[in-house]
């Protein structure tokens, strides 16, 4: 689970922000939010971030996105580090961007933190963090990597600490060389945090066409629940080469896909996907598909005939059904959650989530969202909802709800936002005189 996460000097955050997952002490619907015994304190399962346009909302997923790659796949040897620091402030701009993680894993509380300029790693440091004490596990500044007492005979991953670029993380190389010791914060970052674009689609789909696949009823249940008049998804076998892709490509898959791989091709043009497959030595091509129920029994749909909140729809579904599964540990991060989908569709969705929260979850989701009618107490707690706000400066801030004083539990935080009082909502809209203006000039 994401416990806390602190950024300083990336896009349009000049100045540390931290954004807590760690519940307040507020009551309200407390019985879906997880428990953590061992270090006393309960982390939020939800969370959505508003914000009117280039408040900064995007830029924090995408300082999420950056130190995913940056830990996951590192930089090539010449290569330069990925950042973009705040530009309206030249002194910022030469400085080091700052990024800390607290993250939950398998009951224990690690933090991991680095500042990076384009160049090289400046500091880095992972702590392990206990009930009582904090022990740290390495601590680097510049070249100079520092391993904890009890580590310091590992002789490999003192060759190891040595080898390591500048312009990598020790994290990172360690991985590369095969260093499990620090293995859990690594696989968190690659298999743990999935971050979904406005415009990700599902990838793996095929075990939603697969009738022997225990998600494929699950998938169809959902889809028949949130009112979609989809019944069910399926695969339309179509001969290979009849797939509506250029000749070259499909000779490269004719040379790439081996018996009993499997091929996932998405056309964006219409959002028409396809799998492809080999067995006894002959391409097989499927196409995805979903059924409606028509007065003279079941209509085939092509997937381009759906509407956007439809297929955004089947791209979201996934993800929540992996968040509510039993023992799920996944973080799930989407930016603008809402895209294409109706205010009631995307309040349904997120309470079948919280729904399937309790105080033993380690599941969360954290999104996104324009959407100003999500803005409910009846669904979220106060500390699940932030608002960035860009400055005259062009500094963003990211503030917590919780953190108004004159919001209670049955203030209606709505009308709140939408009358300035929150922030988050473009100056262009609250300045009444301005708006007035603009009127007597369209009457002239």
């Amino acid at each position: 689970m994401l416990v806390r996460f602190t950024l300083e000097n990336w896009m349009s955050f000049r100045d540390p922000v931290e954004f807590s997952m760690i519940a307040s002490r507020e009551k309200q619907h407390g019985d879906r939010v997880p428990q953590v015994s061992k270090y006393q304190t309960r982390i939020l399962p939800i969370s959505t971030i508003y914000g009117g346009n280039a408040s900064g909302k995007t830029n924090f997923m995408k300082a999420l996105h950056f130190a995913e790659t940056f830990v996951v796949q590192g930089t090539k040897p010449d290569g330069s580090i990925q950042i973009e620091p705040f530009v309206l402030d030249s002194e910022m701009a030469k400085r080091p961007s700052r990024f800390v993680f607290e993250l939950l894993i398998d009951e224990l509380i690690y933090e991991f933190s680095f500042m990076v300029t384009r160049k090289k790693v400046v500091e880095e440091k992972l702590i392990l963090i206990t009930s009582t004490s904090e022990r740290v596990l390495y601590h680097r500044q510049n070249d100079k990597i520092t391993l904890n007492s009890s580590l310091k005979k590992n002789k490999f991953l003192q060759f190891v600490s040595k080898g390591t670029r500048e312009n990598q993380l020790f994290l990172t190389t360690s991985m590369y060389q095969n260093v499990e010791l620090f293995l859990p914060v690594y696989t968190w970052f690659r298999d743990t945090l999935v971050l979904l674009a406005p415009d990700s689609r599902f990838a793996q789909f095929e075990q939603y066409i697969n009738e022997s696949d225990p998600l494929y009823q699950t998938m169809n249940r959902m889809l028949i629940h949130l009112d979609t008049g989809i019944t069910h998804l399926g695969g339309e076998t179509m001969p290979f080469n009849h797939l509506p892709f250029p000749q070259n490509l499909k000779e490269t898959l004719m040379d790439e896909v081996k018996e009993g791989t499997i091929v996932r091709i998405m056309d964006d043009s219409n959002h028409d996907r396809y799998i492809v497959t080999r067995e006894n030595n002959e391409l097989i091509a499927k196409k995805i598909i979903t059924y409606h129920s028509g007065s003279m029994g079941e209509v085939k749909f092509e997937m381009h005939q759906e509407s956007d909140g439809s297929k955004r729809i089947i791209d979201l579904l996934p993800a929540f059904l992996e968040l509510m599964e039993i023992d799920s540990k996944k973080v799930y991060v989407i930016d603008e959650l809402d895209r294409s989908l109706h205010t009631l569709l995307t309040r349904r969705l997120l309470s079948i989530y919280l729904s399937a929260c309790s105080k033993g979850s380690r599941s969360q989701l954290i999104f996104s969202t324009h959407d100003v009618l999500l803005m409910d107490q009846q669904l979220l707690r106060r500390d699940e909802m932030w608002v960035t706000e860009r400055e005259d400066d062009g500094n963003t801030v990211l503030i917590p709800f919780s953190e108004f004083k004159d919001i209670r539990y049955d203030k209606d935080i709505m009308k709140s936002y939408l009358q300035g009082r929150l922030g988050g909502i473009p100056k262009i809209l609250l300045d009444k005189t301005l708006l007035d203006s603009e009127c007597n000039k369209g009457e002239t």
